[in-house]
C-alpha cells in the first residue's frame, strides 16, 4: 500500500497524521524507488543523531540522606548590596553600642548593686547633703555661665545661693536658699549649655566608659567645668584624697536615683542604647531650650554635672 493510501486511511479514520507520514505521492514514489535501489546495493548505515547542547551550569541532583543542598544555579552571579548606615548624630554607632553593652554588664554586676546597697545602707539625710553640698561646689560654674549668656539676674540669685547655702547651710549641706521664704531654686548650667545657648551644636554621640552618655560639646564643656574649682581654689580640691571619694560617692548617688528610669531603658525598649541616646539627647536639648525661655518636659537627668 503506498503511503498517500496509508494517510488517507488515518485522516477519514479521525487519527491525527504526523507530518512525517503526510508526504504527496510523488516523494512516496521516490522513496519507494529508493528502498528498491537499496535492496539491489549494500546497506548504507543512517548518520547518528547530534547529541543534544549540553545545560548552561548543570545542577547535580541531591542525593537521598545528603545534607547538603543542591548548588544554587546562579550562584556564579555578582550580588552588590547595601551598608546600613548610622544614623545623624551618632557616627560611632558601632563603638558606642559595645561599649554601653560593656558598661551595662558592669552596672548589673557591681555598680548598680553597690549603688543600691549605699542607697540602703546610708541614711538619707547623709546622701541629702552629700548631694547639696557638691551641688553647692558648683554654683560658680552657674554663676559665671548665666553671665555668659547675659543674664545677669540669674547669675545674681546664683550668688546668692551660693552665700546662703555656703554659710547658713553649713557649707552647703543643707539646701536653704531652696525654701520660702528665700525660694531660691537650683539651675543647671555650665559651659556645654553656654555653647549650645549660642547655637553651637552637640556634634557626634559618645558613648564613654566611665563617663557614660556625652557628646563631643558636652565632654569639652563639663571638661571645663571640673577645672574651675582646681584652677581657682586649688588646695584639697587638687588632692586625690579628696577628688576621688568624693567622685565615687556622687558616682554611686546619681547611679541610685537613676535607677527606676534605667530598668525602663531596659526593659521596656527593644534597643536599649538608642532609647539610652535618645533619653540624653532629648534631655540635654530640653534644658539648653529652657535657657532659651521654653518649657522644658524632661524631669530626671541622665547624669549629673557636678
Amino acid at each position: 500500500m503506498s503511503m498517500a493510501a496509508i494517510s488517507c486511511a488515518l485522516v477519514l479514520a479521525g487519527t491525527p497524521v504526523d507530518a512525517t507520514l503526510t508526504v504527496s505521492t510523488t516523494h512516496a514514489s521516490q522513496i519507494a524507488v529508493g528502498q528498491s535501489d537499496q535492496s539491489n546495493g549494500p546497506a548504507v548505515p543512517a548518520p547518528a543523531p547530534a547529541p543534544p547542547p549540553p545545560a548552561a551550569n548543570p545542577v547535580p541532583p541531591v542525593q537521598p540522606g545528603s545534607s547538603d543542598p543542591a548548588p544554587d544555579p546562579g550562584q556564579g552571579d555578582i550580588v552588590v548590596t547595601g551598608r546600613q548606615s548610622n544614623p545623624p548624630g551618632d557616627p560611632f554607632q558601632t563603638v558606642n553600642a559595645k561599649s554601653f553593652e560593656a558598661t551595662q554588664a558592669v552596672d548589673k554586676a557591681l555598680v548598680g548593686p553597690v549603688a543600691l546597697a549605699y542607697e540602703k545602707g546610708m541614711p538619707k539625710p547623709v546622701r541629702d547633703g552629700l548631694r547639696n553640698f557638691l551641688g553647692n561646689l558648683h554654683e560658680p560654674v552657674v554663676f559665671l555661665s548665666f553671665l555668659m549668656q547675659l543674664k545677669p539676674g540669674k547669675a545674681v540669685e546664683t550668688v546668692g545661693r551660693f552665700a546662703i547655702n555656703s554659710t547658713i547651710g553649713a557649707a552647703g549641706l543643707f539646701d536653704v536658699a531652696k525654701h520660702r521664704p528665700i525660694n531660691l531654686p537650683r539651675r543647671v548650667n555650665g559651659v556645654a549649655d553656654t555653647l549650645g545657648y549660642y547655637g553651637v551644636k552637640p556634634g557626634p554621640f559618645l558613648f564613654l566608659p566611665l563617663i557614660g552618655p556625652t557628646t563631643v560639646r558636652d565632654l569639652f564643656g563639663n571638661g571645663l567645668d571640673r577645672l574651675l574649682l582646681p584652677l581657682a581654689v586649688g588646695g584639697p580640691f587638687k588632692r586625690l584624697s579628696y577628688t576621688l571619694p568624693v567622685g565615687v560617692l556622687g558616682a554611686l548617688d546619681r547611679r541610685a536615683n537613676f535607677d527606676e528610669q534605667l530598668h525602663k531603658i531596659r526593659d521596656e525598649s527593644a534597643d536599649p542604647y538608642v532609647a539610652a541616646r535618645r533619653f540624653y539627647l532629648e534631655r540635654r536639648q530640653a534644658e539648653i531650650d529652657e535657657l532659651r525661655g521654653r518649657s522644658s518636659k524632661i524631669e530626671h537627668p541622665y547624669v549629673s554635672r557636678h
